[in-house]
């Protein structure tokens, strides 16, 4: 897979367990790139927080017997463990039901957290976490630093504000979107365009990111990166499910460019992680170099 090491990484947002039909499993979209981005061989830290329960206390063994330093997942006596209830549709897509309010939307900033975000090299963060406002004012915090800033649209009625959108797009330098959200929030800032990339443009130019990507589902995506675009078309493979495609998609993106790939290389090798990941059930499931070198080959 693609060398992240040296690359520090913090994430910050939810963590919380999605419960399927038969099973639940760990995630939560900032925890769920987290994940990837160890894999891929970044040093990777996640800021959250879990309820004093045993649905907390196994999402921080799990997530510990990964790699990740959790010491910065807080407990909460007050809230429960955040758990989201996932239905997938005939052709695996997921629609959520997200429990409110859980610990994740109570998370308080300690001077451990601070730290690491201050030594790292790039931060990620989402939307999703914004709708509690003291989760929302802990990400104002942090996002005065001075450090790279992925944002991570995740879309989620009715659980945003286009007025928050704005503010979270103004702190990125790379912002992250699939397509629905892309057209979503430009309509909302007056875009007078309906192509996807003529959006792209238009949200670059008002706001201060300097590089985005459009993930299109089946159809792959496009990355803008330093004033040029970039695509792939996508990798066929047997939808088990979408939780998390889009997760590891954007781990795999960020690795890369920061480490020196070459955008089309790793707009490429973003995507055949992608499509890997919508073929195995669950967010977090294990990739092979070896498939997605395989997988990549095919097209």
């Amino acid at each position: 897979m693609n060398n992240g090491k040296n690359l520090k990484a913090v994430a910050y947002g939810e963590v919380l367990w999605d419960v399927f039909a038969n099973e639940k499993k760990i995630g939560g979209a900032p925890l769920n790139v987290a994940l990837r981005m160890k894999t891929l061989g970044c040093d990777v830290a996640m800021i959250s927080c879990v309820g004093n329960d045993e649905d907390g206390k196994a999402i921080i063994s799990e997530v510990k017997s990964m790699g990740l330093e959790t010491n910065a997942i807080m407990q909460s006596e007050n809230f429960p463990t955040g758990l989201v209830n996932v239905t997938l549709n005939d052709r695996g897509s997921a629609t959520y039901e997200i429990t409110y309010p859980s610990a994740w939307d109570k998370i308080e900033l300690n001077d451990l957290a601070k730290k690491l975000v201050a030594n790292a090299d790039v931060l990620i963060y989402g939307s999703l976490v914004c709708r509690d406002e003291v989760s929302r004012k802990s990400l104002e915090e942090l996002l005065q630093t001075k450090i790279y800033k992925v944002f991570d649209v995740n879309l989620r009625k009715p659980h945003y504000s286009y007025e928050i959108l704005e503010q979270l797009l103004q702190s990125a330098d790379f912002i992250k979107f699939n397509d629905e959200e892309l057209l979503e929030i430009a309509a909302a800032m007056q875009s007078p365009f309906t192509d996807l990339e003529e959006n792209m443009h238009f949200i670059a130019e008002k706001t201060q990111a300097t590089a985005m990507c459009v993930t299109k589902g089946k159809h792959g995506a496009s990355l803008m990166w330093k004033g040029q675009l970039y695509h792939n078309d996508g990798y066929p493979v047997e939808v088990a499910d979408t939780v998390g495609a889009g997760d590891s998609f954007l781990a795999a993106l960020i690795t890369s460019l920061l480490t020196g790939k070459e955008p089309q290389t790793a707009i490429d090798f973003a995507c055949a992680i992608g499509a890997l990941v919508a073929a195995s059930p669950g967010a977090n499931p294990v990739i092979e170099t070896s498939k997605i070198e395989d997988l990549m080959l095919k097209v």
